[in-house]
């Protein structure tokens, strides 16, 4: 591979006005001509912002990946591209994702780039980024930003899943103002993002399994020295990547995907996995759907005892062995010989690796929980499918049949969850409707609804909730969530009232409404969709192409990849 042409060379290496003026205004950086002439050059795909708290530190962070790509001898050039900060962006960090992954794609396929790394963190950055990676497929490697130091409150350590926690006991009265105000600066106490197995710390996981991170890039702590080593690491293998025209389109193969699926069923990762696997696998060309993420058959239990769904934070995970010595627990499932960004096959990463704290990387044969996976929900409620990720639900409620209260949008939920004559009980299921993808628009993190404050006041914590929206990985309950089709477009979800009894049986992957069909049919035909479509800019775009939850909630047009080639110059 070595003497394949650098696509550098198509910018750089021209003779007369076009070579000129590409390497005359790189040159007034004060690079010297040499650095232009035959090495390969690396982008180094930054979504640093403050604006985006969890990437924060990527410039720091760029800095070592670009050491790294020096000493191999190749040439970094860092770009910025539309970050993505979770806890900022209204009204979802969700409704960008696809831009920024179109921003990726063709940032990448326009500029003289022979490799990218790229450095994302924060939930949406990760997918997005291997999103328009992936549809110019030149190679590219990723490194994660890392989490956050444990966060320490009153002798106790805290992370993101007690945001929940912490609401609930302050409107129930449990924890007054000042003890939130408190806690809140004991959280998030270093760079990084979030401490707990919420999307951020999934994805960083759902990238190693795939194969296309280097070897414990997952779980390294953002305040760790180790995380910078990665990342000069990961800077001289890109340049040996592009030596090897290693590319995303050779990682990611079906057996990959399955790899991470596993992977993801063990760790207790987000429901939001799903929705981004299958957008990454659209852009490669790999068949998958939602059938492919019901792992009951496989018997994968859970081995990470982290929250949500157990007790220990990511820096507990890392010191415990990290990604590595869980993945060597799941060796029979796993496709040993997938090929990774280092070259070499993926058990390699993990074969010669150790436990050192088996309270938080539990055994296949004395797991943590049986309970393990996300399940996907068929049923006349969720024509396309749902989910629910049982280990973080209530065992009593994984089998549940109850009257519906029906919330018609956000607006409607918060105009009544509080409400003391609000005719609810805890065997109800709560319903919110229109915040799916075109809903919303944008598929927010609302799915998992509070407890309405009359049932709270009595101690109820748990209910089963349905939407067609999303959960923050750090959420926990008994939550259906990504019910598609979502209401907006005439789902069946769109035409529940209050009191239809709707049935829910995880073991058998059900969700149903008792309704007949000649009845569901009738409401239908009745049904005045509003959906609200934007009528300009990006949103419009949005609302116009963006598909359901059960195909990734991609673009329409944004399927497979259009390639690096760029025929024209711009001159």
């Amino acid at each position: 591979m070595d003497n394949k042409p650098l696509r550098s060379r198509q910018w750089f290496g021209k003779t007369g006005k076009d070579g000129f003026i590409y390497r005359a205004w790189m040159k007034n950086q004060g690079i010297p001509a040499h650095q232009l002439q035959g090495k390969p050059v690396i982008g180094i795909c930054n979504t640093w912002s403050e604006l985006t708290p969890c990437n924060a530190h990527f410039r720091e962070l760029a800095e070592s990946v670009k050491n790294g790509i020096y000493e191999a001898g190749g040439y970094p050039v860092e770009f910025p591209v539309m970050s993505l900060g979770e806890t900022l962006i209204k009204p979802t960090a969700m409704l960008y994702r696809n831009l920024v992954s179109m921003d990726v794609e063709e940032s990448i396929r326009a500029n003289p780039l022979d490799g990218v790394v790229l450095l994302c963190g924060c939930d949406k950055t990760t997918p997005a980024l291997i999103m328009g990676a992936c549809s110019v497929d030149i190679p590219a490697i990723v490194v994660s930003g890392g989490a956050m130091l444990t966060g320490k409150y009153r002798g106790h350590d805290i992370g993101t899943s007690d945001i929940w926690r912490f609401s609930e006991d302050h409107r129930a009265g449990f924890m007054s103002d000042e003890d939130l105000y408190t806690a809140e600066a004991c959280m998030a106490r270093s760079r990084g993002h979030c401490a707990v197995m919420g999307t951020a710390s999934t994805m960083a996981c759902m990238v190693e399994s795939l194969g296309l991170s280097l070897a414990e890039n997952a779980a390294i702590p953002a305040a760790d020295s180790r995380r910078k080593v990665l990342a000069h690491l990961s800077g001289n293998r890109i340049v040996d990547m592009v030596r090897e025209d290693l590319k995303p389109s050779d990682v990611l193969t079906r057996q990959a995907f399955e790899n991470a699926i596993c992977v993801n069923a063990a760790i207790g990762g987000s429901t939001n996995f799903i929705i981004h696997l299958l957008a990454i696998a659209a852009r490669v060309g790999v068949e998958l759907d939602m059938d492919d993420f019901n792992t009951a058959h496989k018997r994968i239990p859970l081995l990470a005892n982290l929250q949500p769904s157990g007790k220990y934070f990511m820096e507990d995970f890392y010191y415990a062995g990290g990604l590595p010595a869980l993945m060597k627990e799941l060796h029979e499932v796993l496709h040993g010989d997938t090929i990774t960004v280092s070259g070499k096959p993926i058990k390699h990463n993990y074969e010669h690796s150790e436990c050192f704290n088996r309270e938080m990387i539990a055994t296949w044969k004395k797991p943590f929980n049986e309970v393990a996976g996300i399940v996907v929900l068929k049923g006349n409620l969720c024509e396309n499918g749902a989910v629910l990720k049982p280990s973080a639900a209530s065992t009593e409620l994984m089998i549940h049949t109850g009257r519906a209260v029906v919330f018609e949008d956000i607006e409607d939920y918060k105009n009544k969850i509080n409400d003391p004559s609000l005719e609810v009980d805890e065997t109800n299921v709560l319903v919110l409707k229109n915040v799916g993808p075109k809903g919303y628009p944008g598929m927010p993190e609302v799915g998992n609804m509070a407890i309405p404050k009359k049932l709270l006041d009595k101690g109820v914590r748990d209910m089963v909730r349905i939407s067609d929206g999303r959960m923050s990985g750090t959420g926990f309950g008994t939550v259906v969530l990504h019910v598609s089709p979502e209401a907006a477009v005439g789902g069946t979800l769109a035409i529940v009232q209050d009191g239809d009894i709707i049935s829910l049986d995880v073991y058998a992957g059900t969700l149903h409404i008792e309704l007949s069909d000649e009845e569901i049919a009738a409401r239908k035909k009745s049904l005045v969709l509003n959906t609200n479509i934007a009528k300009r800019g990006y949103v419009h775009l949005y609302q116009t192409h963006v598909e359901q939850a059960h195909l990734g909630a991609d673009f329409d047009f944004l399927k497979g990849g259009s390639g690096s080639e760029v025929v024209r110059d711009s001159h």
